[in-house]
């Protein structure tokens, strides 16, 4: 499995929370320097805590499943 289906993977757990509060991600790219792009849709694109989101939800799951993972940004 690439580090990129490993991180669509993860993802996936992620993503029923977004969709709950009306949002979503979407995978954009994983360099090979573990630096995840993602974007942020939906309400959580406009949504001033979605840094925090980034940072503390999908971030910290996504280092907690991937090691190779080393941070996530927003594109």
């Amino acid at each position: 499995m690439t580090l990129k289906e490993k991180v669509e993977n993860a993802l996936e757990k992620v993503r029923p929370s977004l969709q709950a509060d009306g949002g979503d991600v979407k995978l954009i790219d994983v360099g090979d320097d573990g630096v995840v792009k993602v974007s942020l849709q939906g309400a959580c694109a406009g949504c001033p805590m979605s840094q925090m989101t980034l940072k503390m939800g999908i971030e910290k799951i996504l280092k907690q499943n991937i090691p190779e993972v080393t941070s996530v940004e927003s594109v």
